[in-house]
């Protein structure tokens, strides 16, 4: 392939894996944010009741209450958290920057080949200039 080619795959490459990449993380900012309103109000009812069965049925003080409910809520986060955190590529990211790199490769390649064929063609080219005109005498 041509050097030019070369370039305009790997930038097509390049296109194709960020708008997968973008749309992917716009995706999980959009269930994260929806995820988030769900859990708060779930959170605040899921209080209101836990704070109410925790303090008649085990006869805790507020303090203890709150000290169980805090707990939980720290691990609710953590396991969020973790959760929000995991985001690989996918299969059409990973496909694009295997095309991107494999052109990039080749443009390498036929860079170094342009590079030899050019001082090569430099000195053709005026032997075969040489060789018309003794044929034309």
């Amino acid at each position: 392939m041509r050097p030019v080619s070369l370039v305009r795959v790997a930038a097509e490459a390049e296109g194709v894996r960020l708008r997968a990449m973008a749309t992917r993380i716009v995706v999980h900012a959009v269930y994260a944010a929806v995820a988030l309103v769900f859990l708060l109000c779930a959170l605040g009812f899921a209080h209101v009741a836990a704070w109410y069965a925790i303090s008649n049925r085990a006869g805790l003080t507020p303090l203890a209450t709150a000290g169980v409910l805090g707990g939980i809520d720290l691990l609710i986060a953590i396991i969020l958290g973790l959760m929000a955190r995991r985001s690989t590529p996918s299969r059409v990211e990973r496909e694009a920057l295997q095309v991107r790199r494999e052109a990039v490769a080749n443009l390498r390649n036929a860079v170094n080949v342009t590079q030899v064929a050019l001082p090569l063609l430099r000195f053709a080219l005026p032997l075969a200039r040489r060789r018309r005109r003794r044929r034309r005498l």
